[in-house]
This record gives structure tokens, C-alpha cells and sequence, in this order.
């Protein structure tokens, strides 16, 4: 697997005249979380195979303020939006792609009141562009007839009516796609989102992600897919809590994309 990943950044993008197709949002999970690192690499593969023209802002990126929001700091949340929307906007930023749910919402449903306004795309919707523009092909290769199980992001699915995209991907993996008797519009939250994800549990006798994680369970999965860096924590941990690390993996869609392309 080569790690010559090309991730230009707006900066060296505009010092060449160039205006990407898309700027890469990646987030502070995507940038900063181990695990969450891997998701951002698998994705840039992607991109680098399907020849797509994209930049990330490097580190003139900051946090959109989705957690300080959720945890009721209004006056950080838009101070730290206010940053980002001043600098896409010198940029003159168009599209933009986020591997994470909580960027997504708060790019496309929270910045344009604060003078933010932007195309933005969650990357299973945009991985499922590029496959029914031909510029992206899949084969299942290893997750052919694997049993895949996948959690809706609350701020995908819930908030944001996507919930085709990334099934459509596991399907074309020619993986048996398997449904939570809660999914969907009835799905259940992680546990991570609202800022959860930064504080300590409140006192209960069960953690969401493991009630989370037995829903899956049920559905004998060789695979839990996500679409969400904190999603994947939160289920990895209830794996953990299971116990069934040896025989169930936590995988994002790009990930799965990724491994099947030998990328």
C-alpha cells in the first residue's frame, strides 16, 4: 500500500492559479484522531485515484464550532465560524467534501446565516458521485458476500435526509447489506454527538454506544460500516465492551472503498 498521498493545499492551489474541484474538509477528528486518520487517508486515495482536483486548507483550517455550539458556547461557535468563513472566502471556496457528519451539518445548514455560503457534500454522497459519473469503478474483491451492518450519523441521516449514499456503496461492494432493527429515520445515536463525545458519561446503568453496539450485534455482522470519525470510536469501543474485536471490524465506507481497491 504506497503512502505517497498528494493532498495540496488552497494556499499552493492559488499560488498556481489553480481552483480545485473541490476543497477537503477534514476536520478536527480527521486531522487529529489516530484512528480518524486512517478514514482521511483512505479518502485522499480515493480522490488521488479518481483523478479528482481537490485541496485541504492545511493549517489555516480550524474547528467549525459544531461542539462548542452543541454545548451551548454560542459566542465561541461563531467566533470560530467567523475565522473559517473568512478565509474559505478568500479562497473563494465552492464545494466543499467532509468525511465527518458534524462538519458537514454545521458547513451547510449553520455557516450561510453568518455569511457562509458554500456547496457541501458529505463524502459517501460525493464517493457515490464520482462512481455514477464512471470516474470511480468498484469491485466487492474481499467484502463480496460479507454480512455489512451501517450505523446512521445522526448528523447525516437525522439531521440531513442521506441515507441512500452510503448503502448504495456497500452494495456495489457486492456485500450483503444487513439492516439494525433501528436504522434510518428510527436510527440511535452513538452516544458521541452534542458534544458527548468531550465529556464524561452521566450516571446510568448502560453506555448509548454499547445499547448501540448490541443492535448491531443482532444483526451478525462481519462489518459495522460508519460514515462518522465518532461514530467509529463509539462502536469500536462498544466492540471492545463486547468483546468481538477478533471477529467484528469498525470500518468507514472509504475505508471499505479503499481495501476493495487495493488502494
Amino acid at each position: 500500500m504506497s503512502e505517497s498521498l498528494i493532498v495540496p493545499t488552497m494556499a499552493e492551489m492559488l499560488a498556481q492559479g489553480k481552483q480545485p474541484e473541490v476543497l477537503f474538509w477534514v476536520g478536527c477528528a480527521g486531522s487529529f484522531d489516530d484512528r480518524a486518520k486512517k478514514i482521511t487517508k483512505a479518502f485522499v486515495r480515493i480522490l488521488n485515484r479518481s483523478n479528482v482536483s481537490f485541496a485541504v486548507l492545511g493549517t489555516e483550517e480550524s474547528c467549525t464550532g459544531d461542539p462548542a455550539k452543541r454545548a451551548g458556547n454560542e459566542f465561541l461557535f461563531q467566533m470560530q465560524a467567523m475565522m473559517n468563513i473568512e478565509v474559505l472566502n478568500a479562497y473563494e471556496a465552492k464545494k466543499i467534501v467532509t468525511a465527518c457528519p458534524h462538519c458537514f451539518n454545521t458547513l451547510k445548514n449553520e455557516y450561510p446565516e453568518l455569511g457562509g455560503k458554500y456547496e457541501v457534500v458529505h463524502h459517501t454522497e460525493f464517493l457515490k458521485s464520482l462512481l455514477d459519473d464512471g470516474r470511480l469503478t468498484i469491485e466487492g474483491g474481499q467484502f463480496k458476500g460479507k454480512r455489512i451492518t451501517f450505523h446512521d450519523p445522526c448528523y447525516l441521516g437525522r439531521a440531513n435526509n442521506v441515507y441512500e449514499a452510503p448503502r448504495d456503496l456497500i452494495l456495489k461492494l457486492d456485500a450483503e447489506l444487513v439492516e439494525m432493527k433501528r436504522s434510518k429515520a428510527n436510527g440511535l445515536c452513538c452516544g458521541a454527538g452534542g458534544a458527548q463525545m468531550f465529556k464524561d458519561a452521566e450516571p446510568g446503568n448502560k453506555e448509548i454506544n454499547v445499547e448501540r453496539t448490541e443492535d448491531a450485534l443482532e444483526t451478525k455482522p462481519e462489518i459495522i460500516a460508519a460514515g462518522c470519525p465518532f461514530c467509529n470510536t463509539m462502536m469500536t469501543d462498544g466492540i471492545k465492551n463486547k468483546e468481538r474485536e477478533a471477529d467484528v471490524k469498525v470500518m468507514d465506507i472509504a475505508e471499505l472503498i479503499a481495501n476493495a481497491q487495493d488502494l
